[in-house]
């Protein structure tokens, strides 16, 4: 009994694979030059928004201090029921906090006039026109004279509300930006954080580059 083997060809390689080798060093290489960049770009991101902080702090404090505006005494301040103010006795408006704070103050008062309305909600131009209306029918002097009265008491409330409003919306804005400048500070030191670990991950790469030179290329 005999038996015989058949050896199988072997197939050729087809033309239409193709071969790409790609060396260890290149793929280092080109990582080496993304964390480069990486860290160029959040060294930079930190720069501009650290700039952008200070110049939302100095613009702030110096628009505030440019105001002049005080927190009144520790008495008054209890007087008026405001213990959460107390801590800002005595002190200059120049911090957004303080703004904030102030324009809580102010809020306070506002709400006295009124009975809590707002600037526009006053109607003091029809009052006006009433009185008007009822010279122009020829009603009464004391009648015209109540509706004159009513007519000033509704023109002087809707201007002290609109003044206190005013400042009360300045103080808010100010405070805003303060925010927005602090918001930029704690970002400005994540992207200088981040820029430090990418400079980090490079120089890592460029020793590992160096200490394996020789490396094989992986064919893919």
């Amino acid at each position: 009994m005999s038996t015989s083997t058949q050896e199988r060809p072997v197939a050729a390689a087809s033309p239409d694979d193709d071969v790409v080798e790609v060396h260890r060093r290149t793929i280092d290489k080109v990582l080496i030059g993304f964390g480069l960049v990486a860290a160029i770009v959040f060294a930079a991101a930190g720069g501009l928004l650290s700039w952008g902080a200070n110049f939302a702090d100095d613009y702030v404090h110096d628009e505030l201090s440019s105001q002049k505006v005080f927190f009144p005494d520790e008495a008054a301040l209890r007087e008026e029921g405001r213990t959460d103010l107390v801590k800002y006795a005595d002190q200059q408006v120049t911090t957004g906090p303080e703004a904030e704070a102030y324009a809580s103050f102010i809020d306070g008062h506002l709400q006295g006039i009124a009975e809590g309305q707002t600037y526009a909600q006053i109607d003091d131009r029809g009052a006006a026109q009433a009185v008007e209306d009822a010279r122009a029918a020829g009603a009464p002097d004391d009648e015209v004279a109540e509706l004159q009265a009513t007519a000033d008491q509704l023109k002087g409330q809707r201007d002290s509300l609109f003044r206190g409003e005013t400042l009360r919306g300045l103080l808010l804005s100010a405070f805003a930006w303060s925010t927005i400048g602090r918001i930029a500070g704690i970002a400005a030191w994540v992207a200088f954080a981040g820029a430090i670990v990418m400079a980090i991950l490079v120089i890592a790469g460029i020793v590992h580059l160096r200490r394996n030179r020789h490396t094989q290329p992986t064919t893919t």
